[in-house]
């Protein structure tokens, strides 16, 4: 601490700095005399300047890194009513069809949105193709009275009766974890 005196406010007597009252007079001397005050304003705003300098850096980075240079796609908004789903594209060559006006079971491996696209459920029945499964087709669950409309509706399998279907449920699974059997009834 430096020695450097000061005067007391009321007696005048000599005080030192950094001394909390008076010897003299006993007077509180109010808020201590502190020597680390600074004495310039200039190493705090250096620190301010170095702090807003490393914030804007690191904002820059951020931006950097998640920019999207790839995206040509532009997003389409459906803004309430309904949109007209187009036919059908026809089902390629290794991908079976349900028979027109035939009631059956079937074992539904996945169920996509309409709006997600026919080509995903396509791409999803030549997954379980792959994964060994046969009789895999993908149909329009707004064609059949007893499946829930809006959706393709990939499945594996025409079946005559539930007991046959659940008997090949345990290979469905190796494909799609949430495998189910359904009845399809037009």
């Amino acid at each position: 601490m430096s020695t450097a005196a000061t005067a007391c406010p009321r007696c005048g007597e000599p005080v030192l700095r950094g001394q909390e009252y008076c010897l003299e007079c006993g007077v509180r001397l109010g808020s201590r005399l502190r020597d680390d005050r600074p004495t310039s304003a200039r190493p705090l705003r250096l620190r301010i300047g170095a702090l807003a300098a490393l914030a804007v850096a690191g904002a820059a980075i951020g931006v950097w890194a998640t920019r999207d240079t790839a995206t040509t796609e532009h997003i389409v908004t459906a803004l309430g009513g309904s949109v007209p789903v187009a036919q059908p594209k026809p089902s390629a060559p290794s991908l079976v069809t349900w028979p027109a006006h035939q009631n059956g079971w079937t074992i539904v491996l996945v169920s996509v949105p309409k709006v997600d696209g026919r080509d995903k459920a396509v791409a999803l029945a030549q997954h379980a193709r792959d994964a060994k499964l046969t009789d895999v087709g993908v149909i329009d669950s707004s064609r059949y009275a007893s499946l829930r409309p809006g959706y393709w509706v990939v499945f594996q399998g025409i079946y005559g009766s539930e007991a046959e279907a659940n008997g090949a449920l345990r290979e469905a699974r190796r494909a799609s974890k949430a495998a189910r059997v359904q009845v399809v009834n037009p």
